[in-house]
Formats: structure tokens, C-alpha cells, sequence
């Protein structure tokens, strides 16, 4: 600024006026602080710059003696926009010394009065950088700056998680539009020179059938001045892309369902609804017959006709299945062997078009109307593999969307493929072994239906379904001596083949100690002594452990004696109606040890039903309460029905409200007693005197002369005389002698000692030691139980039939 210059501006009043002063050559040489708030520049960016730069629009040369209009002066951000100016030579100055002024400017006030006149209150400088980081921090949108010589100058992290893999530092600039016509370098190049911003355009890689890679916009890049910086672009993924990843993403979500219900048909029929609509229009799933029959597939693919395949599961869009192609549940026709090679042998997707597809078939229409619905124009092919085994084949066909199938929707198809294959061969192990050990339990299990002296018995077993395996759930009904009948129902911790050995061995257990005539708590005691031992030896010991309980039933005495280790108590229907549950102190069970267990007496009338059960018979979703309320009412409702044991029991199973489907194994023994009435019974007491051996002999004749069985008076005879000879030689007295009719005849010894009798041979020099041998010889059978007081000798004959 020359020294007239810098006088005359103040002294002017030009400070309150946005002003200007230009020199000769048009250039800024001085400006007010209104000038500069107002333009929104720096005293960088104003002094000795040229005039139109700073104005951002062309200067006219105004004439002497009047003034020049100077048009759209660019103001800064957040006024108006822009403004018109007076430019006039100013007098008195040097030469072509020019002053402009802003038209609408007035003196600017103290800025503690009102500061929103003159400047931005935020700082435009400081929002312009604020929304440059955020623009540039957005995790889904790519953003990259461009200088004028279309040079990368910044990117985001967004923009590079775009870039395909493999491809290259300008990766950008090589995207090709959806008809290949224009790449992003184009665009670039177009907006740089035009100005006019491209939005909304989709671009690939440029592989033939590519996906559309990003979405992007680009516009021009320009200075406070107009002046072109560069350009920049902004990108997101493709519209149809978003849809296609969330169709993908929903799909994989689905794809954990698959396989759930360890159903291999329901599996098939899962992956169907799975892939329409997610992935095409029609869908298929075949399986060989040794999935559908529970065989294991053998290792590769075995050929059509052995595997004959059979479609097991279909799915359409419209709901409908084309009538011309294989239904649901029919065989699968043969195809020619050059398509099952490139099919199946390969093991993974196989991608076709139409032409391709009839070529495989040959071009039979017969085959092909069976085998590609109607304006097919792409299809996916997938075997079911798994551990090297063929469990399927899944085809799927687009014929109303018209994009063809791509990479993404081959990924999908092989990735639910290997999840069913998975899900398949988990739910054949699955079967094979629930098969197994169903076998392997029922096996164990007694007959359904047993018949004695003492009571009629039904058993039911029901295995759990769903997702559990068999369990160890076991009933028994066994015969004891004086016709006697022992009941045991037990409940072994989980499910599986361990359980059902595990039951096998406490059933094997139960009856061995039941042999030996041992009280109830006493077995209980042992068969907790052997559950420990099993934890000891087991692997996982928390795993081992069972629940039993156990009833002997006296049609003699008709009293029942139970102890039970920690299982429910059994429920009884007496002759009268009523029903109840039998006071069973239960003890702890089986496996915890060092505590006893209670025997429980209960006297039944004939008639009488007794339920044994397992827990799973009154689970009613949890709630144990309610389900043994509904044992009860089941019973008194079965009450006066004259049913048989099996119909009843049938009957309460019915009654189960997950009859169909238990969550638990299910077991259930009814027992319907019988009494020996007092006319069947005899009982003498003798003293020790070698007279009273004669005295038994004649006692037991005359009963049996009574009960008209004299075909056993000699056999019975010689068993009472060397039983009660041994008892008063060995033993002492008094000696207790008891004969029960029935089916058979028992004939019963008892003494006050715990010596066990032993058979055994003896030699031609020995004077005694014949008696057990001949007892053996007439018996049936024959053994020895303690009791309270001593021990009893009994055994039993068959009564002949009249």
C-alpha cells in the first residue's frame, strides 16, 4: 500500500465498510476486518492477491467519474452466498488506485454487541475438519480424496476392506460399470473436468458374471476461490449386494436348525425349506436306501443301483412341486455315468447352466422333464459327504430369478451341504447306537408277562425320544422259595450304551443277591457296595450311580417288604377302589454309601395291584406332585374294569402326556397279588428228640393223604426225614416244619442256626453225607435262607396235574 493509500483508508471511514482497495494491476492492497469476516479469508489468502481470486468472480475496469457493478462476490459459509459489489476509482489516491465495496454492508458494531453479524459462531474452519473426520471415520462408507491429477491422495479403512482379494494398490481405478464400458478412472476424469458429480453407479471387477463390487459417488473437490482441487469419491456396497448378503446371512442363521431333531428325513426336509427362497426356486434332496434304512453308507460312491436313491424331502416357491419331475418318495432315475462322475464322485458344488444341464442328461426328454423343471436357466448340484460316506445329494434350480447363480451362492450351497452331512451321520450314530442299546436292554429285560403262586405281573418299558438315547431303566419279577415273589424297578443316571450296561450289571446283581434270600435293605446294602466299586473303576464316577427299589411279596403271610435306595414309592389299588401311595422311607441312592436303608411293611389283600415305577412315568412336564396325583386318579378310574394287567398298563401309558414322545425313559411293573390260603398251609414245632423225626414223617403223610397228593408221600417223606434229622443232630431246637400247596409243594425246615448246608459227593466208605445229595435228586429245587432267628432248609416238587 503507498503512503496516500494508507492515510486516505482510515480517514475515509472506510474500517466500518467491508471494503477493498485494489492497485493498478487489480491486485488487494488493503482490506477492512468487515471485508475479511465477511469473505470469510485470511489476511493470507487477501493481500496481494488478485481481486477475482479473492472475489471469486471477474473484476470490470470501472471509468472515470463512475462506478462498475462488480457481480456474485463469493461470501464465506453460513451467509448469504454471495453478494454484489461497487467498484469505483478512488479519488485522490495514485493512478488506478480502485475501491470496492460490498453492497448491504453497514458499520460494524462492537462485536460484545452483537458478534453473529460478522463472523460464524461455531468456526466454519473448525466444522469443515470436523465433518472431514467423521466423513472419513464412517465404518461402511469408503471415502478417498483425489488431487487434480486424479492422483489417491487419502483414504479410509472402509475403502480398503473393500478391495477384492488379490487385487492391486489402483484396484479403484480398474472397476468396470455394469455393461464394462466405463472405469472409475472415467468417472474421475469426467467430474474433474466437468464438475457435474457422479451418483449411484455400480462397478466390478470386470470377470465375466462378476457381482457388482461397490457402489460410488464422486464429485468435485473446490477451494474458498472455485478453484478445482480434485475430486472425491464415496462408496458403499451395491443395493443388491446388501440384500444378497443379509438373504446369505439369514440363511446361515437357519442353518444351525438343521439337524436338531437327529431325524434324517425331518433333516432333508430342513434343508429344503431352507434353500427356497433363500437360494433358488425349486430345491431337492435325495438319499441312498441305506440312509433311509439306517445302514451305514459305505465309503464312496457304491453306483445308482446300489445306492438306489429316493427323494426324500422338495421344496418350491410357489408351493407347488412341477408334476413332471420326481415327486417326493419316489425312486431317482439313472443317469448317464459321465454325469454322476462329474456330480458325485467330485464331492463338491457342481454350477450348470441349461445347456449344459441337457447335456449331461443326453438330450432324453423323458429324463429331462424328470429331472429339470421347466425354464431352468441355472442350477447347483452338491453331495452330501461326510467321513468319506455319501449320505445325499441336493439339487437346487432357479428358473424365476434371472440372475444366475455366483460365487457367494456356491459357498452357501457347500458350506449347508457339509452342515447336513454333519447333521446326517450324527443322527445315524445316533440311531445305531439308540438301536443298539434298545436291543441290548430289552434283551435284558424279563418277559412282558409273568404268571406265579404269588402274583401276576406286566411290564411296559418306553424308551425317551427326542434327542436322548435308550436309558437304564430296568423291572424285574423274581421267583423266590415258598413261592415268594421278588419285585425291583431301578433307574440308572443317564442314557446311552454306558447306562445300559450299567443296568445290566445291577440287574445281573439284583438277581444273584436275591438268591441268597437276603432281607431288602440288606440287597440295597450290597448293590450300593457294588455301585461304589463301579464309580471307582469309572472314568467319570459322577456319571455312575442309579436309584431301585426293591419288594418282597408273601402270598403266605400276604405281607409286602420294601426298601427302597432313593427311588419313588410305588403306588397300590386295593380290591376296594381306594389307591394310595405306600409309605416307603426312601434312603439315599445307590452309590452314595455309608448310609442305611429302611425296610417298609405293608399288608395286601389279594387282588391288590401294586404300580412300580420309574420317575419318568409322573413327569408331567417337571412336576412330580402332579404326576403321581394323576398315578392315582388313573388307577381308581382302572378300578372294577376287570382288565388285564397289560391293558392297564397300556391304559396309564396312554395317560402320559408325552406318551408319544417322553423326555425320559419310561418304565411301569404292575403286580396283581394272590393269596395261599390256610387250607393250602401246615406247620408243626418239634422238639430235639430223634422220636420227633417219626412224628414229622407221619404228620406230612397224613397232610398229603388230606390234600390228595399221595404220588409225592414217598419222595416227601425221605426229604422231611433227612431235613429234620440234620436240624435236630446239628442245629438244636426247636425245629419248625411247614408244608405250602400250590402249583408246587414246598416243604420248609427252619432251626436256630446260621450253618450253611453244603452239597457235596460222598465216597463209597462214608456212612453219611447223602442227605442234600438225595434231597437234590427229588427236588425241583431247593436252598437255604436266613432270617431273624436261624436259618430255613426248603424244596420244592412239582405237583402232578389231575
Amino acid at each position: 500500500m503507498s503512503p496516500s493509500e494508507r492515510d486516505l483508508a482510515p480517514s475515509s471511514g472506510l474500517e466500518g465498510l467491508a471494503a477493498l482497495l485494489l492497485d493498478a494491476r487489480g491486485h488487494v492492497t488493503w482490506w477492512s476486518r468487515a471485508a475479511e469476516e465477511l469473505l470469510g479469508r485470511t489476511a493470507r489468502d487477501i493481500g496481494g492477491r488478485p481481486a477475482h481470486e479473492v472475489l471469486g468472480t471477474p473484476v470490470p475496469e470501472p471509468s472515470p467519474g463512475s462506478a462498475a457493478t462488480v457481480h456474485r462476490v463469493r461470501l464465506r459459509p453460513g451467509t448469504a452466498g454471495c453478494a454484489d459489489a461497487d467498484l469505483a476509482l478512488l479519488p485522490g489516491a495514485a493512478d488506478g488506485v480502485r475501491l470496492l465495496v460490498l453492497r448491504g454492508t453497514a458499520p460494524a458494531r462492537d462485536r460484545d454487541e452483537d458478534p453473529d453479524e460478522v463472523r460464524d459462531p461455531g468456526g466454519s474452519d473448525a466444522r469443515d475438519r470436523a465433518l472431514a473426520r467423521s466423513l472419513f471415520g464412517q465404518p461402511r462408507l469408503g471415502v478417498a480424496e483425489f488431487d487434480p491429477e486424479l492422483r489417491m491422495t487419502r483414504s479410509n479403512a472402509a475403502l480398503d476392506a473393500l478391495r477384492p482379494a488379490g487385487a492391486g494398490a489402483e484396484w479403484l481405478y480398474d472397476l468396470t460399470d455394469a455393461d464394462g464400458d466405463r472405469t472409475v478412472r472415467d468417472i474421475l476424469r469426467q467430474v474433474a473436468t466437468t464438475g457435474t458429480p457422479v451418483v449411484g453407479a455400480d462397478f466390478r471387477t470386470g470377470a465375466a458374471g462378476s457381482e457388482p463390487v461397490l457402489s460410488l459417488a464422486c464429485f468435485p473437490v473446490d477451494d474458498a476461490e472455485g478453484i478445482r482441487r480434485g475430486v472425491a469419491v464415496v462408496t458403499t456396497e451395491p443395493a443388491a449386494r446388501l440384500r444378497a448378503q443379509h438373504r446369505l446371512t439369514d440363511a446361515y442363521r437357519r442353518a444351525f436348525e438343521i439337524g436338531e431333531s437327529l431325524d434324517v428325513v425331518r433333516a432333508a426336509r430342513d434343508l429344503a425349506d431352507l434353500l427356497v427362497p433363500a437360494l433358488g426356486d425349486l430345491a431337492c434332496v435325495d438319499f441312498p436306501d441305506d440312509v433311509l434304512q439306517g445302514r451305514d453308507p459305505g465309503l464312496g460312491y457304491p453306483g445308482h443301483e446300489a445306492s438306489n436313491p429316493r427323494r426324500v424331502a422338495v421344496r418350491s416357491a410357489d408351493g407347488v412341486w412341477p408334476a413332471a419331475l420326481v415327486q417326493q418318495g419316489e425312486p431317482v432315475p439313472a443317469v448317464s455315468a459321465e454325469a454322476v462322475d462329474a456330480a458325485v464322485t467330485v464331492g463338491g458344488v457342481m454350477k450348470v447352466d441349461a445347456e449344459a444341464a441337457l447335456a449331461m442328461l443326453g438330450d432324453d426328454p423323458l429324463l429331462i422333464a424328470r429331472m429339470i423343471p421347466e425354464g431352468m436357466h441355472s442350477a447347483l448340484g452338491c453331495p452330501l459327504y461326510h467321513r468319506s460316506r455319501l449320505f445325499g445329494y441336493v439339487l437346487v434350480w432357479r428358473t424365476r430369478n434371472p440372475e444366475p447363480f455366483g460365487d457367494a451362492d456356491v459357498r452357501l450351497l457347500q458350506d449347508l451341504c457339509d452342515r447336513t452331512a454333519m447333521a446326517l451321520d450324527n443322527a445315524h450314530r445316533y440311531t445305531r447306537e439308540h438301536r443298539t442299546a434298545l436291543v441290548l436292554q430289552r434283551s435284558l429285560l424279563p418277559p412282558a408277562v409273568t404268571e406265579s403262586q404269588a402274583a401276576e405281573t406286566s411290564g411296559i418299558y418306553l424308551p425317551a425320544s427326542g434327542t436322548l438315547s435308550v436309558g437304564g431303566d430296568w423291572f424285574d419279577a423274581l421267583p423266590l422259595s415258598s413261592m415268594r415273589i421278588g419285585l425291583v424297578v431301578g433307574d440308572v443316571i443317564g442314557h446311552g450304551l454306558q447306562a445300559t450296561a450299567t443296568m445290566a450289571r445291577l440287574r445281573t446283581a439284583v438277581q444273584t443277591l436275591a438268591d441268597l434270600e437276603l432281607p431288602p435293605d440288606e440287597l440295597l446294602i450290597h448293590l450300593d457296595d457294588l455301585v461304589q466299586r463301579m464309580q471307582a473303576e469309572s472314568e467319570q464316577p459322577d456319571a455312575v450311580g442309579a436309584s431301585c427299589l426293591f419288594a418282597v411279596y408273601d402270598p403266605v403271610t400276604r405281607v409286602c417288604r420294601m426298601a427302597s435306595a432313593g427311588h419313588p414309592a410305588p403306588a397300590v389299588l386295593l380290591p376296594d377302589g381306594s389307591a394310595d401311595f405306600v409309605p416307603v422311607v426312601p434312603g439315599p441312592p445307590l452309590g452314595v454309601g455309608d448310609n442305611p436303608f429302611e425296610i417298609s411293611e405293608v399288608t395286601l389283600e389279594p387282588g391288590s395291584v401294586l404300580a412300580l415305577y420309574t420317575d419318568g412315568l409322573v413327569d408331567y412336564d417337571h412336576d412330580i406332585t402332579r404326576g403321581g396325583e394323576e398315578l392315582l386318579r388313573n388307577l381308581r378310574r382302572l378300578h372294577g374294569s376287570d382288565r388285564s394287567l397289560e391293558a392297564m398298563g397300556a391304559d396309564l401309558m396312554a395317560r402320559h402326556p408325552h406318551q408319544e414322545r417322553p423326555a425320559d425313559d419310561v418304565t411301569l411293573l404292575l403286580a396283581r397279588t394272590r393269596a395261599v390260603s390256610d387250607a393250602d398251609t401246615a406247620h408243626w414245632e418239634y422238639p430235639v428228640d430223634p422220636a420227633a423225626v417219626h412224628d414229622a414223617r407221619h404228620d406230612v403223610n397224613a397232610r398229603l393223604a388230606a390234600w390228595g397228593l399221595d404220588e409225592l408221600m414217598f419222595s416227601t417223606e425221605l426229604i422231611v426225614s433227612e431235613l429234620v434229622t440234620n436240624a435236630i443232630r446239628y442245629a438244636g431246637g426247636p425245629v419248625g416244619l411247614r408244608l405250602i400247596r400250590g402249583r408246587s409243594l414246598v416243604c420248609e425246615v427252619s432251626d436256630p442256626s446260621n450253618t450253611q448246608p453244603r452239597l457235596r459227593r460222598a465216597l463209597i466208605t462214608d456212612e453219611g453225607g447223602r442227605g442234600l445229595f438225595l434231597i437234590a435228586q427229588l427236588a425241583s429245587r431247593w436252598g437255604c435262607r436266613y432270617g431273624e432267628r436261624g436259618k430255613t432248609i426248603w424244596a420244592e416238587q412239582q405237583v402232578p396235574p389231575h
